[in-house]
């Protein structure tokens, strides 16, 4: 197993932080640093200034959001980024969610599994160097009964091939990550709980004759260092509250459906029923502790270690860190005990 780090969305106040530790990740040999994007910072302006001040770690999107761009927009981005970054890049897709595709971008969320697959199909003809062509319910390229023609991408990427990975969360769209991608792009995974993500993306994995071997199973899991525990799940409280609460509306929150699904479904109404009504202090104590511990790494470095190897046993292969601490030197602190903690777990790639 790796390890990686997720600064988040950018421009909240972290910015100079998120540097700090992007590079110290770097420096530590992390494997990959995630960027996000919703609707404020983008992720791939964010990553070409990373790329310019790393030099070994991989960048990666988690994600691009699908309805924000034309996929052949997306393959141009990702083979600039992976240019610029000498061949570090990553290409992480998701659909977001119906608030912010209909709300920010004017893009019905209609079909989502559909729009997912033909979209990853034109990003992978462009990026395969290839003339793009497509007959599709979404995309048509090159348009029917125009002057248009297709073309193949004129700058292509330094690698054959871009690591391309898919955040999903629902059975059918697990399945298709296990299909058409080389990595998922998971959340709140536990070693209790995540074997029924990993069972959907096997079967689709089999549709190709193909299994988990070589595919990269990323979670991002919050990190909070400390002697006790239980204080140090305290600073991973506003994580998990702001997804499971407020990455949605009160009649569609896919973080707190599959929280519902882990069993904590009354706990998950009540997280999105307080943070919905700003009761963001409520909403923060309504999460369970062992909800937490389950898919949070928190402690000190040998218990960090111990749930590395239950994460490592349960086939996560890159654990994304996400620093909870609010002190930025903290979260570097907490950077290098996790390091410590892989080597000392055994399970480092």
């Amino acid at each position: 197993m790796k390890i990686g780090l997720n600064i988040g969305y950018w421009g909240a106040g972290n910015d100079s932080t998120n540097l700090e530790l992007a590079k110290e990740a770097d420096r530590l040999g992390y494997s990959v640093v995630w960027v996000a994007e919703a609707y404020g910072s983008d992720a791939a302006t964010v990553l070409a200034w990373l790329a310019a001040r790393t030099e070994r770690v991989d960048l990666g999107s988690a994600i691009l959001q699908i309805p924000a761009r034309r996929p052949t927009m997306t393959a141009m981005t990702a083979a600039t980024l992976d240019n610029l970054s000498d061949g570090r890049f990553r290409l992480g897709l998701g659909v977001s969610g119906p608030q912010v595709s209909e709300g920010w971008y004017g893009v019905r969320f209609r079909k989502p599994v559909e729009r997912t697959r033909e979209y990853v199909d034109i990003v992978s003809k462009a990026l395969r160097y290839e003339r793009v062509r497509h007959r599709g319910t979404h995309f048509q390229l090159p348009l029917p009964g125009g002057p248009g023609k297709a073309l193949p991408l004129a700058v292509p990427p330094v690698r054959e091939h871009i690591p391309l990975y898919l955040a999903s969360l629902g059975p059918k769209n697990l399945e298709l990550t296990g299909e058409i991608a080389d990595g998922w792009l998971g959340l709140f995974f536990s070693p209790e709980h995540g074997g029924a993500s990993l069972d959907r993306i096997r079967a689709g994995r089999a549709k190709i004759g193909a299994t988990l071997d070589g595919f990269d199973v990323v979670t991002t899991v919050p990190l909070a260092v400390g002697d006790d525990w239980r204080t140090a799940a305290d600073h991973a409280r506003p994580y998990v509250a702001g997804f499971v609460g407020g990455a949605g509306s009160r009649d569609k929150n896919f973080y707190r459906d599959l929280v519902a699904r882990m069993g904590y479904e009354s706990a998950a109404d009540e997280i999105r029923e307080r943070y919905l009504t700003m009761d963001y202090e409520g909403a923060m104590s309504a999460i369970p502790t062992e909800f937490l511990d389950s898919t949070s790494l928190l402690g000190p470095k040998e218990r960090i270690a111990d749930r590395m190897r239950a994460l490592a046993e349960a086939g996560v292969t890159t654990l994304a860190l996400s620093p909870t601490h609010p002190d930025p030197e903290a979260s570097k602190a907490a950077l290098r005990t996790a390091a410590e903690a892989l080597e000392a777990s055994g399970v480092g790639d």
